[in-house]
Order: structure tokens, then C-alpha cells, then sequence
């Protein structure tokens, strides 16, 4: 059984967390103990976070076969799409400047907009086997997926579009560059969380070192030193004062540990 140690305050885009040892995957099986991450993207980590694990490089992989494309979910968002640029592969152009690894993003049903990775899946493999994606419980930036995604397969359509990775990139430009775990809540149904979060004047609103952004209200921004109870103390203000105005609960779209 091998063990990687992470320092969580520099592998999580957020840049906050503990140093913890972090099991490695090497084959599937059943680690009911553990709570698999990716690559911190999306992770808000307190100081003691349950026992994690990570899936090894033997789920770094991305194969074509009968109209398929195979992608171990340990592959990047960014090595998947320079293979669908190489390969003239449709679909995926969304993954521009999207971070993360495979697993994650499934888990999340992750995207741009109305544009999500469940649109483009055949099926995914888990412990049990393969499971098509009709038999999955999934929606906006959600899934009901309760154990670990090994691999995803997609299905498979030619024409890659340079224009839509042009644009997917400028959308992506106009988001915060500043250390963050990317959208923090989830948009309500026919509503904006960044709106929302605005109307109630939190839009870089200060606690400690950590704001949500004046670029986008519903980025969470770490601007040096933040913390995590800095970061839960603005998530539940937002929560609270959203509540009282609109009378919406806003749902966080960020993973908290």
C-alpha cells in the first residue's frame, strides 16, 4: 500500500488545507475508507479532513477502440483535449482552461454553461463494472455516483472546432485569475449565483484573505493568507443573505472536506 504526502495548501487551486498522507490506487477494488480526489480544483479542505486517496498512473490513459474513446480517469482535462485536437475528435472543445482530472469532472458532471461532460459519455467504469450513462442519476453540475470512477467512455463524433475553443477560452479568460476553487455555488434553475451573491453586496466582500471576487461575484478568492474558517464564514453569509432577500438557497458547487 503505497502513500504520497500532499501539502493541500499548495496542490489545491484554493491554496488552503493541511499536509496529509494520501493513498495511492493502483488497482481497482473496494476503498469504501477513503474519499478519492483529483486534483484539487474544486476541494475547500478543513484541518482534519477525512482519509483521501488519489488514483495512480495506471488511470492515465486514453485509447480509441470501436468508435469509443477510453480515458482512465487519473487523465488530465488538458491532455484529453490536445488529444481531440490532434485526433480531430468533436465535443470536448468545453475543456479549454477547465481543470481537473476525469474522475472529478464526471463526478461533478463538469462545464462551461449548458455545455457539461454527461452530454458526451457512453458509459463509465466503476468497481461493479460498466454502467451506461442511462442507468446514472445525473443533472446541472451533479451526480448520484457514490463510489469511484475508474474510467469514462465517450462517444465518439469527428470535427473539432477551433472556434469553439476560441471562444471557450475567452470565456474561460474572463474569469478570476486569483487563487480560488473556481464557481462556488451552484446557479439556481433560471437564476445566476454570481447575480445573486451581487444584489446582496457581497461582491468583493472581505473576510480575513479571502473575498469573493469584484472580477465574479461567485468566485471564492484567496488573496494570500485565507483560511478555511475564513472561506465557510463567506459561503454561510452568502447562504444567509440570499436566503433572506430571494428566499433561494443557494447550493455550494465547491466540495468542502
Amino acid at each position: 500500500m503505497s502513500f504520497k504526502r500532499i501539502d493541500f495548501s499548495r496542490y489545491t487551486s484554493i491554496k488552503i488545507g493541511p499536509i496529509v498522507d494520501v493513498k495511492i490506487i493502483d488497482t481497482i477494488g473496494n476503498y469504501d475508507d477513503f474519499q478519492i480526489i483529483g486534483k484539487g480544483n474544486n476541494l475547500l479542505v478543513s484541518s482534519n479532513p477525512p482519509k483521501f486517496a488519489i488514483l495512480g498512473e495506471q488511470f492515465d490513459y486514453i485509447r480509441e477502440e470501436e468508435g469509443k474513446l477510453y480515458v482512465g480517469c487519473a487523465t488530465t482535462s488538458g491532455k484529453l483535449l490536445t488529444y481531440t485536437r490532434k485526433n480531430n475528435i468533436a465535443n470536448l472543445e468545453f475543456l479549454a482552461k477547465l481543470p481537473g482530472n476525469l474522475g472529478g469532472l464526471v463526478k461533478m458532471n463538469a462545464g462551461l454553461k449548458s455545455w457539461e461532460i454527461f452530454n458526451y459519455i457512453d458509459k463509465i467504469k466503476t468497481k461493479d463494472g460498466y454502467i451506461k450513462k442511462e442507468d446514472i442519476n445525473y443533472s446541472y453540475r451533479k451526480t448520484k455516483i457514490d463510489t469511484i470512477v475508474y474510467e469514462v467512455v465517450f462517444n465518439i463524433e469527428y470535427g473539432f472546432c477551433k472556434e469553439k475553443l476560441k471562444e471557450f477560452n475567452k470565456m474561460r479568460d474572463n474569469q478570476p485569475q486569483s487563487p480560488s476553487a473556481g464557481s462556488c455555488f451552484k446557479n439556481p434553475q433560471g437564476d445566476f449565483a454570481g447575480r445573486l451573491i451581487e444584489e446582496v453586496g457581497l461582491k468583493g466582500f472581505k473576510v480575513g484573505d479571502m473575498a469573493f471576487s469584484e472580477v465574479h461575484a461567485n468566485f471564492l478568492v484567496n488573496l494570500g493568507k485565507g483560511t478555511y474558517e475564513d472561506a465557510i464564514s463567506l459561503i454561510n453569509e452568502a447562504k444567509n443573505r440570499v436566503k433572506q432577500k430571494f428566499n433561494i438557497d443557494l447550493e455550494e458547487e465547491i466540495t468542502i472536506f
